[in-house]
């Protein structure tokens, strides 16, 4: 998949430091059509220091692009739930950009019983 070119096109090139991101996924996935996830970013969210974006992706699904939060100091707080759609056993990565440019990464391994996208 273009997972490797979502996050070069994401990161500038620059490599994500591991940490100030949370990344909530089932360890084992029934139904891969709907997984929960929650991904939440250690940030005071104030006009200096705050989470611009937040990029999750998928290493094993036919299309890496998952979903990308976008986020203000008036969020309050960087945090997103929704489901996602799993083909298959995979790492779901996420990256976030701070307003400095900075960038964390956390990813997670979901393994997948019953596929999803007609897996």
């Amino acid at each position: 998949n273009d997972s490797d070119e979502l996050i070069q096109a994401f990161t500038g090139g620059k490599k994500p430091t591991e940490g100030r991101i949370k990344l909530d996924l089932p360890e084992i996935a029934e139904n891969g059509n709907t997984v929960p996830m929650t991904v939440s970013v250690e940030s005071p969210m104030t006009e200096q220091s705050y989470v611009r974006e937040v990029m999750v992706i998928t290493d094993g699904n036919p299309r890496a692009g998952v979903v990308t939060f976008h986020f203000n100091p008036q969020s309050g707080v960087a945090e997103a739930n929704t489901r996602i759609r799993l083909a298959q056993t995979q790492n779901v990565i996420a990256i976030a950009k701070m307003n400095d440019g900075a960038l964390f990464t956390a990813s997670k391994q979901v393994k997948v019983t019953i596929g999803g996208c007609g897996g």
